[in-house]
């Protein structure tokens, strides 16, 4: 849905003109998967399909939701009686970004909000990095507070964590808030630095698929927070502030010092071997070596079904009938238990691909999947 749309929409529901419309992509992340909490580095790019928002200031403490693609009129909350976990519907999300820049000190005195959003949800794509950063955007711009996209980031990020209650890396916020066309995002979750990495694949007759399983996930289940936990468990077990901390050359010598700590030990295995890929594909893409970045994506996958043991069925069928097919690489992608894969491919061999891995569903009796091309986009704005 346009920016247009959009703000005809809240005009009805609201009986006047939004002040302003802004717009926040999903993510797909290229390679460097549950690296974030653990200090590392992660390289995501923006998405085309984007959560869009109109949003109008209000002075009296109100703040209005209204969403295109959930059932229900508009939803009244008061920012004075927000509090962290009170809310498991949709609008804990938003809620949460309004209660994070209140806690932070920034006057923000209420708003009328409409939403609409093409960012699978449930995939593995960052549709709720999307919704959060296109609020604190959209409140950022109205309420003048000055704010850099990192720092947006790390209030999103916030109201995830406190408010909604799900334990998620600041990745995803950033991305949305951050990324540019043509470009994927080299990120260090330590320090907030960021490189924009020139990543246009089309220029090389190359593409990257994105394959919806179309089997949800939810951050806030337990499965992601025991990985989480673990990690932790790991680093100080080894004495550093966090996983970056173990030098890729010395993995061998810090999983010795973990003994019979198995789960522990495989946990620490992937972080670091995952941001040894991510410096790998940031080395091969400023040389202009897209092509081979292909067998690191999957050996990234090998990582997260067998040490991090977050794959599943249908995303391993998605990435070994890729292969089979011809794909340069591929792997899960997001935070796993469901949701996306990606497939590096020459763009001569789409048709192909997609054929194959929706023959392998159907011949597996698993739903259907959704195939599309994932193009490097633009991060978070004001469209109208």
């Amino acid at each position: 849905m346009g920016a247009q749309q959009v703000a005809e929409r809240f005009a009805e529901l609201y009986g006047t003109q939004p002040e302003g419309v802004w717009a926040a992509p999903g993510r797909v992340n290229l390679i460097g998967e549950h690296t974030d909490y653990n200090d590392g580095f992660v390289m995501p790019f923006a998405l085309p399909h984007e959560t869009v928002a109109a949003v109008s200031r209000r002075d009296d403490g109100v703040l209005r939701l209204h969403s295109a693609d959930i059932e229900g009129g508009v939803v009244a909350l008061s920012l004075h009686a927000l509090e962290p976990g009170s809310d498991e519907n949709w609008t804990a999300y938003p809620a949460g970004v309004a209660w994070a820049l209140r806690e932070a000190g920034h006057g923000v005195t209420g708003a009328d909000i409409h939403l609409a959003s093409t960012v699978p949800t449930g995939a593995g794509l960052s549709s709720s990095a999307a919704l959060e950063v296109v609020i604190a955007l959209a409140l950022n711009h109205l309420y003048e507070l000055g704010l850099p996209g990192w720092k947006l980031a790390r209030l999103c990020q916030r109201a995830e964590n406190i408010y909604v209650g799900a334990p998620t890396g600041i990745m995803d916020q950033t991305a949305s808030a951050c990324c540019e066309p043509g470009h994927a995002l080299f990120l260090d979750t330590r320090d907030l630095s960021q490189q924009q990495i020139p990543f246009d694949l089309a220029a090389e007759g190359l593409r990257l698929l994105v394959v919806d399983t179309r089997v949800k996930h939810a951050h806030s289940g337990g499965e992601y927070g025991k990985r989480r936990a673990g990690c932790e468990k790991g680093a100080a077990l080894l004495g550093v502030d966090a996983l970056r901390d173990i030098p890729y050359p010395e993995l061998d010598a810090a999983l010795a010092r973990l003994g019979d700590e198995e789960e522990v030990r495989r946990l620490v295995r992937h972080v670091v071997t995952e941001d040894e890929r991510v410096e790998r594909v940031v080395g091969l893409l400023r040389a202009g070596e897209t092509r081979r970045i292909g067998p690191v994506l999957t050996e990234g996958h090998v990582s997260l079904r067998d040490d991090f043991r977050i794959s599943c069925p249908e995303l391993d069928l998605v990435v070994d009938t890729a292969l089979s097919a011809g794909a340069l690489g591929a792997r899960m992608t997001g935070g796993g238990f469901g949701g996306s894969a990606i497939v590096l491919t020459e763009a001569t061999d789409v048709d192909t691909l997609t054929k194959a891995v929706e023959e392998a569903f159907a011949a597996a009796g698993f739903t259907a999947p959704r195939v599309f091309e994932a193009v490097p986009s633009a991060g978070a704005r004001r469209v109208g």
